[in-house]
């Protein structure tokens, strides 16, 4: 076996690419998954009959007391049964079929106490989706046991013909296996060319099963996945959460800095200003040359609070940004660069105000960050539109090694892109260059 490391559009870097120099056909009977695959099958059948037993045994004993109050507690405790039963699946498949799929939405309780569980159960559509799984596995799963064991047995029984035939004349009785027979006719597979054809259906048969069984277990992965893993609501619901928990945190940071900035800069020096303008008020009488020279003083920190103050809005939300758009906007931020950088804005019209925002945000640091860290002598920034999507790519020529997974600002800008649906794609390998893509959603300036 050759093993090469290299680029696979699927998996990227951190995964090795294996090429095997024996057929994928041919080893696929002594590979490990297909093992696994078939245990997942063979387990399939105990399992389903247990799950669909209890689950035909509660629901039926549930809708036969719903004449009295008993019967909704036991179509409940049925259900969360079945849920039970679901997260062992979910487990089996993850374990044998290696099928990654996410926990179901959990119970969504208003209340505490048996009823408003009892409620949360029998609404939550994830409880009737494992109710229905339960229901519909035993014929697959009885199916899909019959047709992989057959296949199996048989496959390496005529495989292994030539080592076992002598069994039939020693302890049966007859030549060989008997092909065909009837009461005047028997044919069996008693002669070296006979056991050969024989050994090569066989071979046939074992070369052919796993890949039955790996197409019985695909309908098992879409099973477990469609009825037993989260839904696509759900999981929305769940990425819309923590999306806007990110958005709050970033606000709260921004608000955080600009407090800071406000405090630890504008703020001090317009205190200091006034001190200095009290001082060369008193002495404005009795020593006009030292007022006249703190006057000028308090001027020049006048002009330093105001640049501050400039910088600080710019930092807020520019107003060539409102005024002008991102052409402007992105070439303001570009001529502030310590890197020669060319921009090229290429949109057909304006996206909506907080698209335009984060696109201009997310140029700006990934400008600061050429500036302090990449010792890049060029730079360049291309937006434009594809279909529905705002893009968003800086190049520079530095010393690359930029990483998203490191924990840097590239982290947390990839964070405020994702709270968007955005994506940031970063590569920068050691030596350079490093192109940073990202993506937004286009949304119209009027919308």
């Amino acid at each position: 076996m050759a093993t090469d490391y290299g680029y696979d559009s699927g998996l990227g870097f951190s995964e090795t690419v294996r090429r095997h120099r024996v057929p994928a056909g041919l080893r696929a009977p002594f590979e490990g998954r297909t093992w696994r695959e078939f245990g997942y099958v063979l387990l399939s059948l105990p399992i389903s009959i247990v799950m669909f037993t209890y689950a035909v045994t509660m629901i039926s004993l549930g809708a036969g007391l719903l004449v009295t109050f008993l019967g909704i507690p036991v179509f409940a405790a049925g259900l969360a049964g079945c849920r039970g039963l679901g997260a062992l699946e979910r487990a089996r498949a993850r374990g044998l079929l290696g099928l990654e799929v996410g926990d179901p939405e959990p119970l969504r309780m208003r209340k505490s106490g048996f009823m408003a569980w009892v409620g949360a159960v029998l609404k939550s559509g994830t409880s009737w989706r494992t109710l229905l799984y339960s229901v519909l596995h035993l014929p697959w799963a009885t199916f899909s046991f019959v047709v992989a064991v057959n296949f199996w047995v048989y496959g390496w029984a005529l495989l292994t013909y030539p080592l076992w035939f002598w069994v039939f004349p020693a302890y049966v009785g007859q030549d060989g296996l008997q092909l065909y027979g009837d009461q005047t006719h028997h044919i069996y597979l008693d002669n070296p060319f006979e056991i050969g054809v024989t050994a090569l259906v066989g071979l046939l048969f074992t070369l052919a099963t796993p890949w039955i069984v790996r197409a019985l277990t695909t309908v098992d992965r879409a099973m477990v996945h469609g009825l037993l893993g989260p839904t696509r609501l759900s999981a929305r619901v769940v990425e819309l959460e923590s999306d806007r928990g990110v958005v709050v945190d970033t606000a709260a940071a921004d608000l955080r800095r600009i407090e800071r900035d406000l405090h630890d800069g504008a703020q001090a020096r317009l205190v200091a200003l006034a001190m200095d303008l009290g001082l060369a008020k008193e002495k404005l009488t009795e020593d006009p040359a030292a007022a006249a020279r703190m006057v000028d003083e308090a001027h020049g920190e006048v002009k330093t609070a105001l640049q501050e103050l400039r910088d600080l809005a710019r930092g807020i939300h520019p107003a060539v940004l409102t005024d002008r758009g991102l052409d402007a906007a992105l070439s303001a931020v570009a001529s502030r660069c310590t890197v020669p950088v060319q921009v090229e804005v290429d949109l057909p019209a304006r996206p909506a105000p907080a698209i335009e925002g984060i696109a201009y945000f997310t140029v700006s640091e990934l400008l600061q960050n050429i500036s302090k860290h990449s010792r890049a002598t060029l730079a360049a920034v291309d937006v434009w539109r594809v279909e529905n999507r705002l893009m968003l790519q800086v190049v520079d020529n530095g010393v690359g090694g930029a990483d998203v997974s490191s924990g840097s600002g590239l982290a947390g800008l990839a964070e405020r892109l994702d709270a968007v649906d955005g994506i940031l794609v970063v590569d920068s390998p050691v030596g350079g260059p490093t192109r940073v893509t990202a993506e937004l959603p286009w949304r119209s300036e009027r919308v």
